[in-house]
């Protein structure tokens, strides 16, 4: 039976206006950007069947052209519109952000990050550059390295901050692995680069762990 037969209250669409956007399953949301199905197939169960066969959203967003054209009629029109909705996505944000100070928009923050870097497939050292008043100067991805780790240096966090004039710093980075538990390696390279700030005082605030849930924040742990 096709959706439009369905009950109202059990139609994306119809769902998503009523309800909002938040209490849809990922299999709903993804029938809403496919818009239909196949023949005698859905497009909520044919949702279902591309999530099941990329194992989530995360994997189906991050995938390559090539492996997201491969089947269930992903073509390229689809994967064009799909980059288009996460570019956007993550230029609102940006927008949020600039137009709030940091801490009075903590929230906006970590969906900003988690939209540069929940995607990434190898791990990806970025910082957001504040002013005094800590206000978004501009966001830059320094270090990238394998899905294990990546080489940072504090001395060139230490020339980014001085080329930017920025007062004070956030850090993020994210686990390809989907986990966002801060390691060791972790708390010790934020304490390297925090003793190097302190020489140009300038303030590190924080450094967000991403992954496939809210990122997580070192000085919310107290390791910071």
């Amino acid at each position: 039976m096709g959706i439009n037969h369905w009950p109202e209250q059990d139609r994306p669409r119809e769902k998503l206006i009523n309800q909002g956007a938040e209490s849809l399953s990922d299999s709903e949301l993804l029938a809403i950007f496919l818009r239909t199905g196949t023949r005698g197939v859905s497009a909520v169960e044919l949702a279902r069947q591309i999530l099941l066969e990329f194992g989530g959203l995360r994997a189906l967003m991050s995938a390559s052209r090539t492996d997201f054209c491969k089947g269930f009629g992903l073509g390229d029109a689809k994967y064009t519109q799909l980059q288009a909705v996460l570019e956007m996505s993550k230029r609102h944000l940006k927008e949020q952000l600039m137009r709030d100070t940091v801490f009075n928009g903590a929230e906006h923050v970590r969906s900003y990050l988690s939209s540069q870097l929940r995607h990434a497939q190898r791990e990806v050292f970025a910082v957001l550059f504040l002013d005094s008043q800590h206000r978004l100067i501009c966001y830059e991805e320094l270090f990238f390295g394998t899905i294990d780790a990546a080489a940072v240096y504090p001395r060139e966090v230490v020339k980014a901050a001085l080329q930017h004039n920025a007062a004070a710093l956030i850090l993020a980075h994210n686990h390809p692995s989907g986990v966002a538990e801060p390691s060791q390696a972790d708390v010790h390279i934020t304490d390297k680069i925090r003793h190097a700030l302190d020489l140009i005082d300038v303030r590190l605030l924080d450094h967000f762990v991403v992954g496939d849930g809210q990122p997580v924040s070192l000085a919310e742990r107290g390791l910071l």
